[in-house]
């Protein structure tokens, strides 16, 4: 037994207990660092990754240091011991390593798998192990049914005694395509239920909780958010406050930083989440670029047939929409620049994005069209009218109150523009190496900071004319963001005309 020690570590969701290298139970029980140990508090149990720690006062020869996520999976009081013990064998492991070696998975030994990583019983090292066994082509199409179930049964499952339940999602890859407010604002200003749970950000600029949280709260449990739903009929909130498919989270966490391209898990995250928010209908974006997340047209048929197949299975009605991933959507790449653009459409602004109110604009229809608002057809003229005449601004703002408040997105301290050494027509765009540019300036931490874009594929820019601003809450981050610009000066790519003028 050893005092429990929140030390303030935020290890993301995996548990991490501290102890002292002089610790009599690490000395007595032999533990070693990076080794699993089971902690136990009040019935509660967790099974942490083991740092040891010398030469600091961090923790006493007589404390358990405990990072942030352990400490919410323990909840202790303060001064409260927990018991400390070797952890058990993982039994689910052995079908991790069938994987390894080609085998097919069970739908149960998919479920116990599923249910031991929800249970926090896998390190980060055999969480890799698992992603890796079934990444590229790995996995069958009845293991991503029974892996869409299992992420479905070891979290809750909303249900709303409704028809016809409307989602949408993107598969991600392209800087500030923020559609999700404006969709939502639409869709639901047409007595259509959306009840919207969005991911922050991992490896990306910006995710859609992100963008929210600059202008109302999104942190909402259940409780909340069927309240905001049974008032306006949706909500734009943070899939991780509910405990809605709560293994996609733990498997992102290893999956985005191994880079590894996993088809199957990709359609299980997506539809697990949906399905497990009660969703009905679903229409799901696939941009498609150079750049983006789904590089080829093969690609995106090929994901589309296995969302729509593994859709029917577990229930749920999935429609495609294949959309341009060659540039940036919008101008803002970074949550309250996002955020600033979104604000702009709904208000009708003369500076709005034209391609993002345009995109999202065509995404509502469809959905209009599937909830039986619109004819075949006509979806898109409902939606745009809906917008126009100040309806999807009058909801959204709505939809804020009811969650908590509408508020301004802050604002950069510091700025800086990029002008392009060329004259040309941009030709091409690198949406990875851009969002990157965006991160090294603070977002998504930083919610002001961000890439604002200025120089859309086709533009014909003169040499020092701007092509983006670096957006930053502090000097140190804005030197980051512009070192990595100077080591990648091609981010940008034009096609120079032989006279050096614009035809």
């Amino acid at each position: 037994m050893l005092v429990a020690k929140r030390i303030g570590i935020d290890t993301y969701t995996q548990p991490v207990v501290y102890l002292r290298a002089d610790s009599h139970i690490c000395r007595s029980e032999g533990f070693a660092s990076q080794s699993g140990v089971l902690v136990e508090c009040r019935g509660r149990t967790a099974i942490a990754t083991l740092n040891v720690i010398t030469g600091t006062d961090l923790v006493e020869t007589d404390e358990a240091g405990l990072s942030e996520a352990a400490w919410r999976l323990l909840q202790p009081n303060d001064g409260e011991c927990v018991r400390l013990a070797h952890a058990p064998m993982v039994e689910s492991l052995s079908y991790v390593r069938a994987k390894v070696y080609g085998q097919h998975l069970s739908g149960e030994q998919m479920r116990t798998i599923i249910h031991d990583v929800v249970s926090g019983r896998y390190s980060d090292l055999q969480l890799s192990a698992f992603v890796t066994a079934c990444a590229g082509n790995r996995m069958s199409f009845s293991e991503t049914v029974d892996l869409t179930r299992a992420m479905v049964e070891v979290g809750d499952r909303l249900s709303w005694g409704q028809p016809f339940v409307a989602d949408k999602h993107c598969v991600g890859g392209l800087p500030g395509n923020r559609t999700t407010p404006i969709v939502v604002a639409v869709v639901t200003a047409n007595g259509i239920l959306m009840p919207k749970t969005s991911s922050r950000a991992i490896t990306s600029p910006a995710g859609t909780a992100d963008v929210i949280e600059t202008l109302a709260p999104v942190d909402l449990d259940v409780r909340a958010m069927r309240r905001v739903v049974e008032r306006e009929g949706g909500c734009m909130i943070w899939g991780g406050a509910v405990r809605l498919s709560p293994a996609d989270d733990i498997l992102i966490r290893v999956e985005r930083p191994l880079d590894l391209d996993s088809e199957g898990q990709v359609v299980a995250s997506i539809l697990s989440k949906k399905v497990s928010a009660g969703s009905t209908h679903v229409l799901i974006d696939i941009p498609v670029g150079p750049t983006a997340k789904v590089r080829s047209n093969d690609a995106a048929t090929q994901l589309a047939k296995r969302l729509i197949r593994v859709g029917n299975e577990v229930g749920l009605h999935v429609h495609i929409k294949y959309t341009d991933g060659g540039q940036p959507v919008g101008r803002g790449i970074g949550p309250a620049l996002e955020a600033r653009d979104v604000l702009a459409v709904l208000q009708g602004s003369a500076n709005a994005p034209a391609d993002l109110r345009e995109r999202a604009l065509l995404l509502a229809g469809e959905l209009l069209e599937l909830a039986g608002r619109a004819p075949h057809g006509q979806g898109l003229e409902l939606a745009r009218s809906t917008l126009d005449s100040g309806q999807a601004w009058r909801k959204f703002q709505a939809i804020c109150e009811a969650q908590g408040g509408l508020r301004t997105p802050g604002v950069a301290r510091y700025v800086y523009m990029v002008t392009s050494l060329h004259s040309g027509r941009v030709v091409r765009i690198d949406n990875r190496q851009l969002a990157r540019v965006a991160k090294l300036a603070g977002a998504p931490n930083a919610p002001a900071a961000g890439i604002e874009f200025l120089a859309p594929l086709g533009s014909w820019i003169e040499r020092g004319q701007p092509l983006f601003a670096i957006h930053a809450e502090a000097p140190g981050e804005l030197t980051y963001a512009r070192a990595y610009l100077e080591a990648h000066p091609d981010i940008v790519t034009f096609e120079d005309t032989p006279s050096g003028e614009a035809p």
